[in-house]
């Protein structure tokens, strides 16, 4: 790399008997232009390994952009890649894959908290820092896990929206991507509790997993609206569940009967919302979320951990709470404001 020098000329005169003059030059850098290129020739040798749970749905490409802008910005290498199924399995390959081109950092979001344990010892144990974001792993697996936002916020904000929407009564149907889901669990662990707490003539019938699958997601919705004639709303947690029960309401004609509560990206759900089909839908910046996973990651190849109240550029104040970040609040995406987003 060609660095650039700021050189001082001191001139030193000096008279002598015979009358000569005499000339000392003195050649120094700019330190601190020296110490930051040297500091961004570091940075540029980390490599931070990022794993999704799925590829080629829109949450994936969001994340990936964040991801892909706070490499640029911070000056690191990343990789990031997801198997084409929700698949423990397919995340091991993966993996595998990191370890072999030796990162530095490995963040995954994990599609099995307890099946990916072999695979990231081994990473630990040739010296890969194991941190994840989005879903959790068992905590002896990572140093600390980043959260889109408090599990129990979500929970409850997600009750509380169908029971709005609801008159605090009916039956309802909660729809989940993959059972073993850490994040998902989490979610609807504080649905249960809030349910319980506050509204009891709301009912939740059954919990069905659709594993990441639009069309398990659609036909599943068929399903349980046609054997409980009298459903009321439909909490449809994950990705591809939301647009997959506003396509199955639509199709048996139960547009305005039953409530959708959904959580994806605003692009695949907009015109779901325009129309009524889709009531609320609460999400995160995916975006962000990436760039923080980088971000911290970053960090901890420099050994620096996040505290709370941290200020991330780009990303605001994140809150720590043990191993656990916490990114920020929930948005709610409606008919008034879901053409502000664009993701």
């Amino acid at each position: 790399m060609l660095r650039i020098f700021i050189t001082v000329l001191v001139v030193m005169i000096s008279a002598g008997c015979s009358g000569k003059q005499q000339f000392e030059v003195i050649y120094s850098s700019d330190n601190k232009l020296l110490e930051e290129e040297q500091e961004k020739e570091q940075h540029g040798s980390y490599t931070i390994g990022i794993v999704s749970k799925i590829s080629g749905i829109s949450y994936y490409h969001a994340v990936r952009e964040g991801v892909q802008e706070a490499a640029d910005d911070l000056g690191v290498e990343v990789i990031i890649d997801a198997p084409i199924d929700a698949t423990w399995e397919g995340q091991e390959k993966i993996i595998e894959e990191m370890i072999s081109n030796g990162v530095d950092v490995l963040a995954i979001s994990a599609n099995d908290p307890e099946k990916l344990g072999p695979v990231l010892q081994n990473a630990k144990e040739k010296g890969i820092r194991v941190i994840t974001w989005d879903s959790d792993t068992n905590p002896e697996l990572r140093e600390f896990y980043i959260n889109m936002l408090d599990p129990e916020i979500l929970g409850r904000h997600l009750m509380d929206s169908l029971a709005l929407r609801t008159n605090e009564s009916g039956n309802y149907i909660i729809l989940t991507g993959s059972e073993t889901s850490a994040n998902l669990n989490d979610w609807i662990k504080w649905i249960k509790v809030q349910n319980e707490e506050y509204y009891p003539n709301l009912h939740l019938l059954e919990t069905i997993a659709t594993d990441e699958n639009y069309e398990k997601a659609y036909t599943s919705s068929v399903q349980m609206i046609e054997k409980y004639p009298d459903l009321a709303g439909i909490l449809a947690i994950s990705t591809l569940n939301p647009p997959a029960a506003a396509e199955a309401v639509k199709s048996l004609n139960k547009n305005g009967e039953i409530v959708i509560i959904g959580t994806t990206t605003p692009n695949l759900i907009k015109e779901d919302i325009k129309d009524g089909t889709v009531d609320v839908n609460t999400l995160w910046s995916p975006q962000k979320l990436g760039y923080l996973t980088v971000s911290l990651g970053k960090d901890l190849c420099e050994d620096i951990l996040p505290y709370d109240g941290q200020v991330i550029p780009d990303v605001g104040i994140i809150k720590v709470n043990e191993e656990m970040i916490i990114m920020g609040l929930p948005i709610d995406f409606t008919k008034e404001n879901i053409d502000q987003y664009d993701f």
